[in-house]
């Protein structure tokens, strides 16, 4: 069963009949930011003690802690990953977005996950490039929070049905320890309206929801062990594109086809992480290589959703 809005689970629990215009997958991408600025804000403070971060900076005319601008980062990455995540849909569906431009872009359905990540990314990286905040630590700082936010936005797409499940399941290779539940799913009364038959589809967002909470826990255990800077956002960027390039093979997505090949975009983008995860743990990877690395990702999912015409 699906919940679109935030009175459709109220009204299932208590039997009421009220009417809330609270989308349940924004409440919960509301809850992920704030969760995650929250305990970004603490490692960040940890950071001022350890000496990885300075304790304070220069903001105009006056001197503040490196702490309080977390807040400010959070809405920044945020409102820019809104932007991006609705860039890179478009880019995904390429046909769609020529026949009606319009609608595509004033939907209130499609947004690409990594493209809200990326842009916003950028966006924050500008923001605290502009108050000579050192890059590379602060993306330590904020690896763990980054992922648990992640997850819980991925209960959000569980919950609302927003259409980010799996293709059918098949259910004569289920473990027969697992319930049916966590192997296939129809979400009934889905936000997007779809009508899905029994068994169902495996429900690729729970599972994204359970991988990023396995992540964040072992980013969590390892962030007081002794590394060098920029290994923990390193860590952060191959176990997250591992996990996404996983559920890809069972999620259903457009391709693009380029050089004799066919990949999601998803693909793509985690195989770039994953690569950059793994120099950034052998090198030790910098602000700088991150940079090229991001804008490298956009060009070519730009020129790949240009050959897909």
């Amino acid at each position: 069963m699906s919940y679109p809005n935030l009175s459709d689970l109220i009204n299932h629990l208590l039997g009421t009949n009220i009417q809330l215009p609270i989308a349940m997958f924004g409440a919960f991408v509301a809850l992920a930011i704030i969760t995650a600025a929250w305990i970004g804000k603490k490692e960040v403070m940890r950071f001022e003690q350890s000496g990885k971060l300075p304790a304070s900076i220069i903001s105009g005319n006056k001197s503040i802690a490196t702490h309080v601008l977390v807040s400010d980062l959070a809405m920044i990455c945020a409102i820019f990953g809104v932007i991006g995540a609705r860039i890179f849909h478009l880019l995904e569906y390429p046909r769609e977005f020529l026949q009606d431009p319009f609608a595509m872009i004033f939907s209130r359905e499609g947004f690409s996950i990594f493209g809200g990540l990326i842009v916003g990314a950028i966006a924050g990286a500008v923001f605290l490039k502009k108050r000579a905040v050192p890059i590379a630590p602060m993306l330590d700082a904020l690896a763990p929070s980054v992922i648990l936010g992640y997850g819980i936005g991925r209960v959000g797409c569980q919950i609302s049905g927003d259409g980010d499940w799996g293709t059918a399941a098949n259910m004569a290779i289920k473990p027969s320890w697992l319930p049916d539940w966590f192997w296939a799913q129809t979400y009934d009364n889905n936000a997007v309206g779809t009508i899905i038959s029994a068994p169902g589809v495996y429900p690729t967002p729970l599972y994204e929801a359970l991988a990023a909470l396995l992540i964040f826990a072992f980013l969590w255990c390892i962030r007081k062990t002794h590394y060098k800077t920029g290994f923990l956002f390193s860590m952060y960027l191959l176990l997250s594109g591992f996990e996404r390039l996983l559920i890809e093979k069972i999620r259903i997505n457009s391709e693009y086809h380029l050089w004799g090949m066919s990949f999601t975009q998803a693909e793509f983008i985690s195989t770039a992480l994953i690569l950059a995860g793994i120099m950034g743990i052998i090198k030790s990877m910098n602000a700088q290589l991150l940079t090229k690395i991001i804008f490298s990702v956009v060009a070519v999912s730009a020129l790949s959703a240009c050959a897909q015409l």
